[in-house]
Parts: structure tokens; C-alpha cells; sequence
């Protein structure tokens, strides 16, 4: 690479890091200024952060959006991992004419947009009694065309002579896969774990429907209730924002390493 193509290159990845954490520099420099200095743009530190999460917890039963959004998240990424990973294991294990055909139609239904399924979605929930309860949040989620896929393709990399020794040895399939399959594919597990966990804490659009009573709305509806006000505190707004945005940070940070590994593949 010549010298100009670095200059370049070097150019164009400090522009997009600049243009990647402005937003998160934007969220802490207002979290710390009143809602009139974030109406006018001012992008050095104020000093109303206290204020603003004294307010913020003044208004808002944060606390509980936080303890039920971590609810719904954490179970809902266990069973949706056991559920996904099971089928992405079965489709590439057992593979036959006829599961290649099932799994095309089960591709064919990311191009589903979830408005289509949305009334569908509600009248069910509604006439099994479900609405407004954890399991109208987290049900519809746990099985993901994505997430199978992902699996799928990651199995392809699991060494099958594992399997055929843990059959000799007389180990049932479940055996097979709860005490060799998931401990091998610990990564693949990671990557899924970060993608099904955000997707689970920032989901906003189903919650809305299905939830009815404020005391059981996620942290995403909390936040969306502040916004909607005749003159919202945009200070208030920014602090709330950033309690929702740490889980899945420290998540991401803590499991990064693996979670690159999982996304290109890597087994051990």
C-alpha cells in the first residue's frame, strides 16, 4: 500500500470513528445540561447531571423498568439460545432432502417484515390470555430465522468425530448435545448471547402493544413516556439513556473477544 493510500485510509477510518462516537459523546455531554442548553445545541459539559437524575428518578420508577427489561432479556436470550441452537444443530446433524427443504422456507420468512404479523401476534396472545405478561415479551422471540441460520452455519465447523465417540460410548443425542455440543461451541454461543440479549433489551414495538399496565412497562417504554410529554426534559431523557444503553455495553465489552470468534466461525 502506497503512502497516499494509507493517508487515506487512515482519513476515512478517524471520520468514521468521529462520526460512530459523536452520538455517545452527544448522550453523556447532555446527560449533564439542562433540557433548554440541549434544545440550543451546546456541546460542552454542563453542570445539571445531578439534577437531572435526581429528576429522573423523581418521575420515572426506573428501577422497576430496569428489573423487568432485565428479566424478560436474560430469560428470554436462555431460551431462545437452547431453542435456535437445537434446531441450527438438528438441520445441519441430520440433514436430509427434507430438512433443506423446511429450512428454506424457514429462511424464506426473514423477509417477513414483523408489521405483517403484528395483528396476528396480538389476537393470539389475546385469546390465550398472555397480554400484558413477561411471556407475551419474550415467546414471540424465541425462535428467530437468523439465529437457526447462525447455528446452522456454525455447526458446519463442529467436528462430527466427537459425535460418532460420544455415540460409541453409549451417549444419547441430548447427552451429545448439552455436554459436548454447547461447551465446543462456547463463542458461537457468545455472538448469539449479545445479538439476542439487545434485541430483547431495546425491543420497543411489541411491548408497546402487548403491554397495558405502566407498572410492567420495559425501560424502552419508560423512556418513550418521557418523550411524549407537552414539554419534555431532554436532560432527564439523556440520563435514562445511557441506564439503558450500559447492559448492553458492559455485555458486549466483557464478552467481545468471543464474540468475534462466534461471528467468523471459530470453534474450540
Amino acid at each position: 500500500m502506497s503512502k497516499r493510500s494509507k493517508i487515506f485510509s487512515y482519513i476515512f477510518l478517524i471520520t468514521a470513528s468521529a462520526l460512530s462516537i459523536f452520538p455517545f459523546l452527544w448522550m453523556i455531554i447532555g446527560a449533564t445540561n439542562s433540557s433548554v442548553d440541549i434544545t440550543k445545541g451546546k456541546l460542552s459539559f454542563g453542570g445539571e447531571f445531578i439534577n437531572n437524575i435526581t429528576n429522573l428518578f423523581n418521575n420515572v420508577d426506573v428501577m422497576a423498568g430496569v428489573m423487568i427489561s432485565l428479566k424478560v432479556a436474560f430469560f428470554g436470550t436462555i431460551l431462545t439460545l437452547v431453542i435456535c441452537s437445537m434446531a441450527g444443530y438438528g438441520f445441519e446433524i441430520f440433514k436430509t432432502k427434507t430438512s433443506e427443504k423446511v429450512m428454506g422456507f424457514v429462511m424464506l420468512s426473514m423477509m417477513m417484515p414483523f408489521a405483517a404479523i403484528m395483528i396476528p401476534l396480538f389476537k393470539l396472545f389475546s385469546g390465550l390470555g398472555l397480554l400484558d405478561t413477561s411471556a407475551a415479551l419474550i415467546l414471540p422471540s424465541v425462535s428467530t430465522a437468523f439465529l437457526i441460520y447462525f447455528f446452522r452455519q456454525n455447526t458446519q465447523a463442529f467436528p462430527r468425530e466427537i459425535l460418532e465417540a460420544a455415540r460409541v460410548d453409549g451417549v444419547g443425542e441430548y447427552g451429545s448435545f448439552f455436554k459436548i455440543y454447547i461447551p465446543t461451541m462456547k463463542s458461537t454461543y457468545a455472538a448469539a448471547a449479545i445479538i439476542t440479549f439487545m434485541n430483547y433489551w431495546n425491543s420497543f414495538l411489541w411491548p408497546l402493544i402487548s403491554i397495558q399496565s405502566p407498572n410492567k412497562r420495559t425501560l424502552p417504554l419508560l423512556i418513550s413516556s418521557l418523550a411524549t410529554a407537552y414539554s419534555p426534559d431532554y436532560g432527564m431523557i439523556m440520563v435514562s439513556i445511557i441506564i439503558t444503553t450500559i447492559p448492553s455495553a458492559l455485555i458486549f465489552f466483557l464478552m467481545q473477544k468471543n464474540f468475534v470468534e462466534g461471528i467468523v466461525g471459530s470453534v474450540k
